[in-house]
């Protein structure tokens, strides 16, 4: 708590930081002359009637963020869900998202990189490279950017070329052994073509040691790397064109999880010695096995711009691939031992997508403007996930911490079960999006989308045991639907032989169209004060639970979500542009909402996705930006939400008495967050300059284990915190160089970033994330060419 109120104070009197949700702090523009694409078109930020918060790519960067984790800090109404593997992470807005394990599923928060739509938000949770700004949208964003947008949407826009030879090298230092590099070169090529290339490294041993192996190291890192290549080029004086490449791969022993509190049992807190169990302060595990993410993923796409008339028609197309194993270490364990069986998880997958949108844009300028479009995605996900789990039990008399394979243990028996599942999603849908101005100072917003979802999956379980045994279940495929194979009973009968597989995977499929769109006004209630209020429809497709270990009761169809939402909001211009102070209420219910819920399969906790019922959110929004001098700027932004359930759905085939209380609120959504930042340049007159800037964040506690029991939920409640960030700069006074100087986490406050139950002995296992530690580092980047 003490910790919590010095960030607090810190925050109140910040004097430093990058702004996040300026444009850079060298451009001399005002404020209300941010650009954002938020309805498919460029338009003033202060102009859109939607709920937005814009982050700088130089503001993210200089504040040490590298992914859209780091953008959590800066958007009090974004919240991020770690996990294990990227593409099992998930993104929240205003309390609301997907924690999704399923191949068939989709999340409720979409990424957008460039126009083009992410089949998971996860593929988007590498390093962000060449980034010019990353906007943020409240609330459902279906209208324009389709059924994955329920919640809201983050829209991420790199640089494009220009005709200026210039580029930069840029290398960075932080402690406990991080190390990233970049460069970029920006050329014209011919005399209507540019070409921007970027290329990026980055290594970091991890926080996190890990006794239990050959020795003592550091886990929870990662190794990454990749390019990116944009090419612009002008075809015709009406044609445009944007070629984009881009190709990363990592390696990393990153997201660990730590056994962090006391286990019930006995002997796995013997199993476990050597480990302190502090809760979100614990830094130590001890496994013989390092869970690793490995990770390729490659894309293109080209986007051409015509004019037609007065409009513009844009056509998109893009393919992406993403492939990555999952290597998991289920126990938590350095050996298996009597009670505390061993369980190795390795799950490679391979996600491969192409989309196709077209969209004809009005000038922007009229009585009457709009967009209208079409768009098709088609989205192939294969996994082949293999579980190993070794068990043993004890001889007579024997007693005591065993480990299997001892004198004193039976011999081990190893159970296996390797399941081979997929999805295709296919979706359709023909959009449109309106405005009409009755006058000059109000306006009429009106907009719909016809979505037409199909998706199939199959699944095949294939294992050694015939009963579900540490963790594996038997054998699932088809012949659990028909009872398996043809024989004669006593009579000389053909009968079906009960729950005998025959090999042949378990299908389905589903399809659902929809209706959902969007309807509001603006009104300038002064030149500097705009009023907006919307109603919009939201959507999520349908979906079903396909993981290893699938069984009958988890296998039917998961119905559409839908949202109604509500959203007020006051756009102000004041001090000649200076000052924007932006205020936004809202409230949403959630019915048939697509969720993650607890649930226990042969003694091994997995996640269970399910319509768990009626949720809604409510709360406010304050957005800040103020720039009283061209060196000076601050900017802000405070939340309160209030997200729960208002009335829970068991499960089928779950306990009729295991329900969540009306009320429970969601996970990752804390009641109140805020953020305040600030950035001051010292100009000297001479060839150097200097600058002083840091970022703050706090926020109340927050739900991380969503679970029907009350003591689960208070275990799995993250404690409150604040965070502080500083960095001092020397700069070139024409900015050919900038080396900048950074302290994160100032005041060393420790957090978890989820926890969750199933630990090894009854224990909760905690994610700890990098910013949980005090750590430094030194960027240095030179700049060349340019005009």
């Amino acid at each position: 708590m003490k910790t919590f109120l010095m960030a607090t104070s810190a925050i109140a009197l910040l004097a430093t930081a990058n702004p996040a949700f300026a444009q850079d702090a060298d451009d001399g523009a005002d404020n209300a002359e941010i650009i954002v694409t938020a309805q498919k078109r460029e338009e003033k930020l202060q102009d859109v009637p939607v709920a937005v918060s814009v982050i700088s790519g130089a503001a993210l960067a200089n504040q040490g963020g590298i992914n859209l984790e780091s953008a959590q800090y800066l958007v009090p109404s974004l919240n991020f869900r770690k996990a294990a593997v990227s593409i099992n992470q998930s993104l929240f807005l205003r309390g609301v998202g997907t924690s999704n394990f399923s191949l068939a599923g989709e999340p409720s928060v979409s990424a957008v990189v460039d126009g083009v739509v992410y089949s998971r938000a996860g593929e988007a949770f590498s390093d962000l490279v060449d980034i010019e700004r990353i906007e943020v949208l409240r609330g459902p964003q279906g209208t324009l950017f389709g059924k994955n947008a329920s919640a809201g949407v983050v829209n991420i826009v790199t640089k494009r070329p220009t005709d200026v030879f210039e580029g930069s090298v840029e290398a960075s230092f932080f402690s406990k052994s991080e190390y990233r590099g970049r460069a970029m070169l920006n050329a014209p090529v011919g005399e209507n073509a540019a070409l921007r290339v970027t290329g990026f490294y980055g290594e970091y041993d991890g926080n996190i040691r890990n006794i239990g192996t050959a020795g003592d190291n550091r886990v929870n890192g990662y190794k990454r790397y990749g390019l990116r290549a944009v090419l612009a080029a002008e075809l015709s004086p009406s044609i445009d064109a944007t070629l984009i490449l881009d190709w990363r791969k990592s390696d990393d022993d990153c997201c660990t999880e730590i056994a962090a509190t006391t286990p019930t049992n006995a002997n796995a807190v013997l199993a476990l010695a050597g480990v302190q169990f502090l809760g979100d302060k614990t830094r130590t595990i001890k496994t013989n096995l390092a869970a690793r993410s490995e990770q390729e993923s490659y894309g293109a796409s080209l986007q051409l711009d015509a004019e037609v008339g007065s409009n513009t028609l844009t056509s998109i197309t893009a393919y992406r691939r993403f492939d990555e194993n999952e290597i998991r270490e289920g126990d938590l364990l350095d050996r298996a031992y009597v009670g505390l069986p061993q369980t190795h998880d390795v799950g490679p997958q391979t996600g491969k997508t192409f989309s196709q949108e077209l969209r004809l844009t009005s000038p922007g300028d009229k009585v009457f403007d709009y967009v209208l479009g079409a768009y098709f995605s088609h989205a192939d996900t294969d996994r082949t996930f293999t579980r190993v789990s070794t068990l043993c039990s004890a001889v007579a008399g024997a007693t005591g911490l065993i480990p299997c394979g001892s004198a004193n243990a039976q011999p081990s028996q190893i159970a296996q079960g390797t399941g081979v599942f997929g999805s295709i999603f296919k979706n359709y849908s023909l959009f449109g999006q309106a405005t009409y101005d009755f006058s000059d100072t109000f306006r009429v917003i009106g907009g719909l989308r016809y979505t037409h979802d199909r998706l199939s999956i199959f699944h095949s379980r294939v294992s050694n045991v015939a009963v579900s045994t540490g963790g594996v279940n038997p054998s699932f495929d088809a012949g659990v639907f028909n009872n398996g194979l043809t024989g004669l009973n006593a009579a000389g009968q053909t009968v079906f032989i009960a729950g005998a597989p025959n090999g042949i995977p378990f299908r389905n499929r589903t399809k659902n169209s929809n209706l959902s769109g969007k309807f509001g006004f603006q009104f300038d209630a002064s030149p500097s004060s705009t009023l907006y209020a919307t109603y919009s429809r939201g959507y999520k497709g349908p979906a079903f639970n396909t993981f290893f270990n699938l069984n009958t009761t988890g296998a039917a169809e998961i119905a559409p979500e839908t949202a109604d939402s509500f959203e007020a909001g006051l756009k102000n211009t004041l001090m000649g542009g200076k000052l924007v102070l932006n205020l936004a209420g809202y409230y949403a219910k959630y019915k048939n909402f697509q969720a993650n819920n607890p649930d226990i399969i042969s003694g091994v906790p997995v996640s269970r996705f399910t319509n768990a019922g009626v949720v809604s959110t409510r709360g406010f929004e304050l957005d800040m930006i103020f720039r009283p001098s061209r060196d000076l700027s601050f900017s802000g932004g405070l939340a309160y939400t209030d997200a729960q359930v208002d009335k829970f759905r068991v499960p089928p085939g779950g306990n009729p008495a295991q329900v969540i209380p009306a009320g429970t609120e969601l996970a990752y959504a804390p009641k109140w967050k805020a953020s305040l930042a600030a950035d001051y340049r010292i100009r000297t007159g001479g060839s150097v300059d200097f600058s002083i800037g840091g970022q703050g964040s706090v926020q109340s506690s927050q739900l991380s284990l969503f679970d029907v029991s009350a003591a689960n939920r208070a275990a799995g409640t993250i404690d409150g915190y604040g965070i502080v960030d500083l960095q001092a700069a020397i700069i070139d006074a024409e900015d050919k160089f900038r080396v900048t100087f950074q302290v994160k986490n100032l005041f060393d406050k420790s957090f978890a970033a989820a926890i969750g139950s199933g630990g090894p002995g009854g224990s909760f296992r905690y994610f700890i994330p990098r910013e949980a530690d005090r750590y430094f580092g030194v960027t240095a980047k030179i700049n060349f060419g340019g005009k």
